[in-house]
């Protein structure tokens, strides 16, 4: 009785070892390697462009920085959106690649704010080679959104920081 008690408590703490050692290594590829954490891809403009104009449903796209106050404060109306409406696809465009090129900034930033939105780094140097790309008016300011309907063309673009209830209105213009 005794020696099946030992080999049950050895075989217990074996496999709590083995899962723990299994969930360190994984913690550790993780921390070493953060480009394998999802939901913060590198794109480029090409697949942006792609991306905004495929067919389905409105889509928002925000360009921000996590060192743009305007554009953090703005940041829950996107994901109250994402959140309360399927019908609409969110993206946040983080615009850091240009001054920072370390996405590691960016992935630590969304995962401190808790945002459960699509969240893409934009990885193309030198905005004025790019920006009327996406709107031929676009100054480069931020915060600047980006409203469409890609199976009407239908579009709004708007620069600076949006008011609560901004976004709603804005989608209503551009799905009547």
């Amino acid at each position: 009785m005794k020696l099946k008690s030992r080999l049950s408590s050895m075989v217990f703490v074996f496999n709590t070892f083995e899962t723990m050692s299994k969930k360190r290594i994984l913690l550790f590829i993780l921390l070493a390697f953060p480009c394998l954490l999802p939901g913060q891809d590198l794109i480029k403009l090409a697949t942006l462009q792609k991306s905004i104009h495929e067919p389905g449903p409105v889509k928002v796209i925000n360009f921000w920085a996590t060192w743009c106050a305007p554009c953090v404060k703005e940041l829950p109306f996107f994901e109250k959106l994402n959140r309360d409406d399927k019908n609409v696809k969110v993206i946040l465009v983080s615009m850091d690649y240009d001054l920072d090129p370390d996405p590691s900034k960016v992935k630590r930033f969304v995962e401190r704010k808790k945002i459960l939105s699509t969240v893409v780094i934009l990885a193309e140097e030198n905005p004025n080679e790019w920006i009327e790309k996406i709107d031929k008016n676009w100054s480069g300011a931020l915060p600047s959104t980006l409203v469409i309907n890609p199976n009407s063309g239908k579009r709004k673009f708007v620069q600076g920081e949006l008011k609560d209830g901004d976004l709603e209105k804005l989608i209503q213009e551009i799905s009547k």
